[in-house]
């Protein structure tokens, strides 16, 4: 399926939904970009969501010091589309709708260059306003302003992202230099325009223009339509505070979530996390991306553990609105399969590995019992490349069905495999268990199977896009954390439902099988926040 399209799916452990996707086939063949897919459902109990993927209107020069007017008018621009598509929305029925981060402002400032572009912002837990019918109540509030307004046009909960700034005293500890917190910023609105509340982004990715709460803000916000939902925004997925922590609440099965995320394969694509952070969590998430094609910056969805409704587009310069109906208490993957009571026979082999038995083949004439020896005979040679910037372990994944296990420090990784025919691709097996240092730094554990660049051992862990080898697999490893997060993707950046995901005998493991395309990575990547 071609990349630069919206693409929706389902999960094939839920047949009775087959009907869900009749709203999206269409943009699947094809419509312009700007055409909303809505996808039917059955379900009586959901919400209508929207999430909006904005190719944004930069300022020509982010250094250059400019005006509030000068400031307001780019602004502007961006906030016309906004509400554009809060219109186009709201002829949808939408009760939510979610715009990404850095969508108004842009990007790339300092932090005197981004002044003019901060809103004040009052705390929502101190003040309640509804910037629409008080605009003069607070000053520099411009853009709250017309946020506001937008939500009471379209009658729907609105999320958005801007630059605020806050005046602190010099007997403030924190207090910058010039007298002012300068804060990433998301904003919740309710539909008659009230801001309900506000989450300033902690872990700032290379952002010199603004300045990280002293205090991690946890921000939950209820809705009359769907419950509680939590909030945080792009590199805040990767770490505890806030992401984890919110989800402590078992009342929230819900994220909105705003980015402006570079996608860097095999392992953290944009569409990619967002839907691992869904199924680990047995949440929806609502992401917005940024679209700017030539910094990488594509992939939306609204996400939930058996379906995903998702746009990645690297080839077109426009923006794209995604709505559906979401599941007010979305089902989990754990308990949706084997309900007829019967065992896959690859998940029995799966679990006689696991107790240690002697891997056992059985035909209608004889049993072959050859113990592990009938997978290791060639044992695959261990080599090293370069995934994600970090240094992977690998084994190469040769012939039609195998079992390997390689390893790094405390963990190890283990594949059962059979593939229906084998490609001219080479695909490997890896293992990280360390301290990501790049752009970041934080603990990885991850067990990864991905299709190479080339056919040397030199090229596994480069970005590609496009795959034919076809996998029925188990994929598992005896991971330090119960923070784990299934990665799955297939040819031409489509995301596929894991049959299974979950815990056997102290090992975490995804299994699939019927892949609907070539396979580009299946991945379990865990986080060990503790040792970051």
């Amino acid at each position: 399926m071609p990349s630069r399209f919206m693409v929706c799916i389902m999960s094939g452990a839920s047949s009775q939904l087959a009907l869900f996707l009749c709203g999206c086939y269409v943009a699947a063949l094809g419509v312009h970009a700007e055409e909303p897919c809505v996808a039917e459902t059955q379900e009586a109990e959901h919400y209508v969501a929207a999430v909006y993927e904005h190719q944004l209107i930069l300022t020509p020069n982010p250094l250059a010091l400019v005006s509030r007017k000068q400031a307001l008018e780019l602004m502007n621009q961006n906030l016309d589309i906004y509400e554009q598509q809060v219109m186009i929305a709201a002829q949808k029925g939408v009760q939510i709708i979610v715009f990404p981060e850095d969508g108004i402002h842009g990007f790339n400032f300092t932090r005197t260059s981004v002044y003019p572009f901060l809103d004040f912002m009052p705390s929502p837990r101190l003040v309640r306003w509804n910037p629409c019918l008080e605009p003069h109540r607070f000053s520099d509030t411009e853009v709250l302003q017309r946020l506001s307004c937008m939500a009471v046009k379209g009658d729907m909960f609105l999320v958005a992202n801007l630059g605020t700034k806050q005046p602190c005293q010099s007997n403030d500890p924190g207090c910058p230099n010039d007298g002012r917190y300068q804060f990433n910023t998301n904003v919740v609105f309710s539909n008659n325009g009230t801001l309900v509340d506000r989450y300033r982004k902690h872990n700032l990715y290379f952002e010199g223009a603004f300045d990280a709460p002293l205090k991690v803000d946890h921000v939950i916000f209820d809705t009359p339509f769907a419950g509680k939902f939590g909030i945080f925004t792009c590199f805040d997925i990767l770490f505890f505070d806030p992401a984890i922590r919110l989800l402590r609440d078992s009342e929230v099965k819900h994220v909105v979530y705003p980015t402006a995320w570079m996608n860097q394969l095999p392992l953290l694509a944009a569409i990619q996390i967002q839907r691992a952070f869904a199924i680990a969590f047995g949440i929806n998430f609502l992401a917005a991306n940024i679209h700017h094609p030539s910094l990488g910056m594509t992939g939306s969805g609204i996400h939930s553990p058996l379906k995903s409704f998702w746009h990645h587009d690297m080839e077109t310069s426009r923006g794209h609105l995604i709505i559906a109906q979401v599941a007010k208490n979305p089902l989990g993957l754990t308990g949706t399969e084997n309900a007829t009571g019967k065992t896959d026979p690859s998940h029995s082999k799966f679990l006689e590995i696991l107790a240690g038995d002697p891997y056992c083949e059985k035909d209608a004439q004889e049993v072959h019992c050859d113990g592990a020896t009938k997978w290791n005979v060639n044992t695959p040679p261990i080599f090293h490349s370069e995934m994600m910037y970090d240094n992977f372990t690998l084994v190469p994944v040769w012939g039609k069905e195998g079992y390997l296990r390689v390893c790094a420090n405390d963990l190890c990784c283990y594949l059962l495999y059979q593939r229906p025919t084998v490609s001219k691709e080479l695909y490997a097996l890896g293992v990280f268990d360390g301290l990501h240092t790049v752009h970041g730094t934080y603990y990885v554990q991850a067990c990864a199977l991905v299709k190479c660049g080339g056919l040397g051992f030199d090229t596994c862990g480069q970005e590609i896009t496009e795959a034919t080898g076809r996998f029925e697999f188990h994929l598992w490893g005896n991971f330090s954390t119960s923070y784990i997060f299934p990665l799955l993707l297939t040819s031409g950046m489509t995301l596929e439902t894991p049959d299974q995901f979950g815990w056997e005998n102290d090992y975490s493991f995804l299994r699939k099988s019927g892949l609907s395309s070539g396979l580009v990575t299946a991945a379990l990547y865990g986080r060990l926040y503790e040792r970051d």
